[in-house]
């Protein structure tokens, strides 16, 4: 068979390093985030003094910057420390990902286990074992260890954050110090008092980047991550303009211009253009929708799908109608079928994720009702087709609604 990839690769390329456009990568420079750096090295200068730093927690929306910033510190407190002769650890745990005590405190632990050393499994061990396992790990440094959990307020339980901002009461000849980063502001309100009390944090908020800023942060990173001349002049203003409108967030205006680049260069097109980043947001937004749709509850799965059958068969699809449907599909499914308040409560929760829209209209002296319409409703059909879960729509038509009743 012909070797499919030889053109693709012989062809010259947009990209000269991809990989600086990715959120996990840290650059050596961040535009607009100098004072959150010297604020957040001030905290943790004294872990080079061998004392314990102050906890932090660290706040602001998604794509503003808090976990490019910590793990840049992060670095520059190693390599520091090694200068001094100081023993500094840094330790980066996904909170997303690890969201349990036992598995917050097994991925520390096993970050301060040598090589040749037993490493404390994935599950099976008694939680205080590990959690003594953790702190004897960290004592034999004699340095100061800063913890760092992303997505803070996706763990299970306050315990796991109890036990680590306490953990500086059972050391004696090493400090740890902890930092959370949250996009939720309320975060700590909702914790435990003794928590709240033993953790003593500091706080830090990273405020959204303006459209100009946006335009510097990419500008940096287009520089290396492109060829020379395969940018036009507008694409970064109008990447950083798009992302601006959303909260400031700086790995949409990454993700937009990676993605505009990777359309031009499936297309052959030589340079990057506006058009490509409007194919792009429209992607983007696509690929949004679907994991969104993805990971919904059952029952609002439910809910959709019948408003994407309801749409299909009526003009102009009323809350009543979808009812009827939702009713009829759930019978077919064997799901239980939720009161038509509860399913009015769905139907708010979808149209404020942007997926339906619920427009409001008077009957005039019938009431008023709610018109619902579904955005990229064949994308979402796709999703909601592949769920084993749900009832097959092959061939399904709602009934009569004299029979659904």
């Amino acid at each position: 068979m012909k070797d499919i990839f030889h053109d693709l690769l012989a062809s010259r390329s947009i990209f000269k390093n991809k990989e600086v456009l990715r959120p996990s990568y840290v650059p050596d420079f961040l535009p607009h985030r100098e004072k959150q750096i010297n604020e957040l090295a001030s905290i943790l200068a004294p872990a080079l003094r061998g004392e314990t730093p102050s906890n932090v927690f660290i706040y602001g929306k998604t794509g503003t910057g808090k976990t490019a910033v910590a793990k840049f510190i992060g670095k520059q407190l190693m390599e520091k420390g090694r200068q001094l002769k100081v023993n500094t650890n840094f330790v980066y745990i996904n909170c997303e990902i690890v969201d349990t005590q036992y598995r917050v405190l097994q991925n520390v632990a096993n970050h301060f286990i040598k090589a040749w050393e037993e490493r404390i499994p994935f599950t099976g061990w008694p939680t205080d074992e590990v959690y003594s396992r953790l702190i004897h790990s960290i004592e034999r440094t004699k340095g100061v260890a800063v913890i760092v959990l992303d997505e803070v307020d996706k763990l299970k339980g306050d315990e796991v954050l109890y036990n680590l901002s306490r953990m500086n009461y059972d050391l004696k000849d090493a400090r740890t110090s902890i930092i959370g980063i949250s996009n939720d502001l309320k975060f700590t309100e909702f914790l435990d008092p003794r928590v709240k009390s033993s953790l003593g944090e500091e706080n830090l908020v990273f405020p959204p980047y303006s459209a100009d800023e946006l335009c510097d942060i990419l500008g940096e990173r287009a520089k290396m991550a492109f060829n020379e001349e395969v940018i036009e002049d507008n694409v970064i203003p109008l990447c950083a303009a798009l992302a601006a409108q959303e909260h400031g967030d700086a790995r949409r205006a990454l993700d937009l211009l990676r993605v505009s680049a990777e359309i031009a260069e499936r297309l052959g097109d030589k340079k990057v253009t506006e058009k490509h980043v409007r194919m792009a947001e429209n992607k983007i937004e696509l690929d949004r929708v679907t994991e969104i749709v993805r990971t919904l509850p059952i029952q609002s799965k439910i809910v959709l799908m019948a408003a994407i059958v309801g749409t299909e068969f009526y003009d102009s699809l009323t809350t009543g109608e979808l009812y009827l449907i939702y009713k009829d599909l759930c019978r077919r499914a064997g799901i239980n079928v939720l009161t038509q308040r509860r399913v009015a409560d769905l139907i708010s929760e979808l149209d404020m994720l942007g997926i339906i829209n619920a427009r409001i209209i008077s009957k005039g002296r019938y009431g008023r009702t709610r018109e619902i319409d579904v955005s990229s409703s064949t994308k979402i059909k796709e999703v909601l087709e592949k769920d084993d879960t749900l009832p097959n729509l092959k061939d399904y038509k709602p009934k009569l609604q004299s029979k659904l009743l």
